[in-house]
């Protein structure tokens, strides 16, 4: 009788254990942090100097920049008003790790790691709002 009691305690343990341990995964989770983001076209400054632009429709496309348009599961670490952590898997494709600090609605900075098809990264991104999207480039991501 002690043991069959035992024995369900510790199954219902584990149960709660994985249970707690598999959130579900989203493709764009609801950040607090990239509410206020203003779409647009946007300039990223890497720490090396270098300098990429991208029309930015959805604020959630930096939290993979690396990784681009691959279809990813996202796990939100942390998610405040002024920064979010997702830590991101691409079956396939490697996986990483995106801190987003915002700033105000057109400036924030983005650090992320992981490894792209192989190939480890880490890139400290200052990111800032430099206007509208140039006509026929749309939005896009």
């Amino acid at each position: 009788m002690v043991f069959k009691r035992s024995m369900r305690l510790a199954v219902a343990g584990v149960l709660l254990l994985f249970g707690a341990a598999s959130a579900p995964a989203q493709r764009n989770p609801a950040l607090s942090a990239l509410s206020g983001i203003e779409h647009g076209q946007w300039q990223l400054k890497s720490a090396a100097g270098e300098l990429r632009q991208l029309c930015l429709g959805n604020p959630a496309a930096l939290l993979q920049i690396m990784h681009g348009n691959t279809q990813c599961e996202h796990f939100v670490m942390e998610n405040t008003p002024r920064s979010a952590t997702v830590r991101y898997t691409c079956p396939g494709h490697g996986h990483g790790r995106t801190t987003l600090s915002v700033d105000t609605p057109r400036v924030m900075n983005v650090e992320t790691q992981g490894v792209a098809n192989g190939a480890p990264f880490s890139e400290r991104f200052e990111a800032r709002r430099i206007g509208a999207c140039e006509p026929g480039h749309g939005a896009g991501r």
